[in-house]
């Protein structure tokens, strides 16, 4: 079993903390809770770089070693990082759980030291069709981010 976490963070009060469990080859379960967003839903990504020195604009695009476009979690045609959304509750808090078998803890596409982020808007899964939808899902701007270490 490899296990992970990511403390969330930004300058603006969005705080929150993910957890990364992974058995064996199987999938990879991510828990977490998220705190001072805005109600709705936020796109929810791992992107290619675990770089926050500009805070979260350094951190590149979704992570995407198949060199897809931009899709659901449930899509075959789909960045790896592209994690969809989080709910967030009336009290601008979040408690979620996905199951993923595109974001390995281990190997040459491990996640550990990449990035993960929350945005701004919904992630529209690539089928806004906005410019965006393809590459970004349109999600909007990037309110909180960190890296996965193990």
């Amino acid at each position: 079993m490899v296990k992970a976490v990511v403390v969330l963070s930004n300058s603006v009060g969005v705080s929150g903390t993910v957890n990364f469990v992974q058995e064996g080859e199987g999938p990879t379960t991510v828990t977490g809770t998220l705190a001072g967003l805005n109600p709705g839903l936020h796109g929810f990504h791992v992107h290619a770089l675990g770089d926050t020195t500009n805070g979260c604009m350094s951190t590149g695009p979704h992570f995407n070693p198949a060199g897809k476009e931009h899709g659901a979690p449930e899509d075959a045609n789909r960045h790896a990082g592209d994690l969809g959304n989080v709910t967030v509750g009336p009290d601008g808090t979040a408690c979620f759980t996905i199951v993923d078998k595109q974001i390995p803890l281990t190997g040459p596409h491990s996640i550990i030291g990449r990035a993960v982020v929350v945005h701004a808007d919904p992630d529209d899964l690539g089928k806004g069709g906005h410019e965006l939808s393809k590459s970004t899902g349109n999600a909007g701007g990037r309110v909180a981010c960190g890296k996965p270490y193990a």
